[in-house]
């Protein structure tokens, strides 16, 4: 009694300087905050403040950090708007990229027959005041938080107003794992007021284990990011940009970070020694560094052509810069080789399983700490190329877009992957249904 007592009182303690930190900093990351603003939206959401909120008690909460988290909880939300058509979706995002991809989401499923039933706002930073602010206001019948976005006070708000919390497609990365490790309290007491939290693989599940969450409350379900659903329209459309490009040979990078993008043009100038004609679809992570890749470009001698302006890539076109929200998959569709960006720099990598869900063969350097199982899970099936550098990079590309039938190996078993992996948001939403009884 006396341990656990000794315990809770450290919760408080760690709860309470990081609150305090929080708001020692709070210049630097109002700063933070000024950049990452949508027009659309008031600052006063960082605060809490809701606009045109749902009435209390009628809505489902769904947290996501960003773009790619969005992106990869859609077959979640989709399932939720179809499950509970009676409740609205509150998506909340914490980045700018976030916000706009959640709102043309919210956009697509409106006019899909859920008008109305998804809206957006940005996650309140997580001072205590505007935690509550945000939790009482809303009051929703079920939080849900994808992956790693677990925020102290945000928990501590839902418990003490009554709102059940679920983590879903949980994945914590060795490197997150000792980050937070070195706040133990802190994190032991935001991981017991989550009620239950779906791990996408048991490595994920004994980190979270080992830094306090109770292990009745864990259950492996696998990663949400197989049950992606590609329809055929997207088929087509890629395919009809890569006809507009006639013969010539294609590779895109996709979700690519500062340091990456010189060594991927480096890469595509040996390409082109050898393959004069061939095209780089090059897709930067960030909008906010589209003007600079451009420029980039140009500074090594390519002639590029930007999607946003509509520019189509001529035969002397190098590289056509994918400078647009929400087009990543049909891109990747549109390709004749995919490396994903994010894993030629310290970064951890981003999603391998969009191409392969496209059919298109998947190229990886060796920074993949952010989906290290996914990877496993290719490389197991023959279905993920990796490479140490740019230059290897090079050498693999100039060799996979002179053999066909490789490629078309490839392509079958990343695909072949994807589907027999399916399953996760089945396990979720019937997880799910325990928290949300009929009213």
């Amino acid at each position: 009694m006396k341990a656990r007592e000794a315990s809770r009182h450290r919760a408080r303690w760690a709860r309470w300087l990081y609150s305090a930190a929080l708001y020692a900093l709070s210049p630097l990351i109002w700063r933070r905050v000024w950049r990452e603003q949508v027009f659309a939206y008031s600052r006063w959401q960082r605060l809490g403040r809701i606009p045109d909120a749902p009435t209390a008690g009628n809505a489902i909460w769904l947290h996501c950090a960003s773009v790619g988290e969005v992106q990869a909880a859609r077959p979640l939300i989709e399932a939720l708007v179809a499950r509970y058509p009676s409740q609205c979706l509150v998506l909340t995002t914490m980045t700018a990229t976030g916000a706009e991809r959640a709102s043309a989401l919210a956009e697509s499923l409106g006019k899909n027959g859920a008008k109305g039933k998804v809206k957006h706002y940005f996650v309140p930073l997580d001072f205590p005041g505007a935690a509550w602010r945000f939790v009482a206001q809303l009051r929703p019948r079920l939080a849900i938080f994808f992956e790693t976005e677990l925020w102290p006070n945000l928990l501590h708000a839902c418990e003490r107003i009554g709102v059940p919390v679920t983590v879903v497609n949980g994945r914590l990365s060795p490197r997150a794992f000792e980050r937070y490790r070195k706040f133990l309290p802190l994190f032991q007491d935001a991981l017991s007021r989550i009620d239950w939290l779906a791990a996408k693989s048991q490595s994920d599940a004994e980190r979270f284990r080992m830094l306090g969450m109770p292990h009745d409350r864990i259950t492996v379900v696998g990663s949400l990011k197989y049950d992606l659903m590609v329809d055929d329209e997207l088929f087509k459309r890629s395919k009809c940009l890569h006809t507009s490009w006639g013969e010539r040979p294609v590779w895109i990078a996709g979700s690519t970070h500062p340091g990456e993008d010189e060594q991927l043009l480096l890469a595509h100038a040996r390409v082109r020694d050898v393959l004069p004609e061939a095209l780089l679809i090059l897709v930067p992570r960030h909008p906010q560094r589209f003007d600079d890749v451009a420029q980039l470009c140009r500074d090594h001698g390519m002639k590029v052509a930007r999607r946003s302006w509509n520019e189509q890539p001529e035969l002397q076109t190098a590289v056509y810069l994918g400078d647009t929200m929400g087009e990543l998959l049909c891109l990747y569709g549109a390709a004749d080789i995919a490396f994903v960006g994010g894993s030629l720099v310290p970064v951890g990598g981003h999603n391998l399983l969009e191409p392969a869900a496209m059919g298109t063969p998947v190229v990886t350097g060796p920074e993949l700490a952010n989906f290290s199982d996914v990877a496993e899970t290719l490389r197991e099936a023959g279905a993920l190329v990796e490479v140490a550098d740019g230059e290897a990079l090079a050498q693999e590309l100039v060799r996979l877009l002179g053999d066909e039938p490789e490629c078309q190996r490839l392509s079958h078993a990343g695909q072949a992957v994807v589907e027999a992996n399916r399953g996760a948001l089945v396990k979720t939403l019937e997880a799910i249904d325990q928290y949300l009884p009929p009213k």
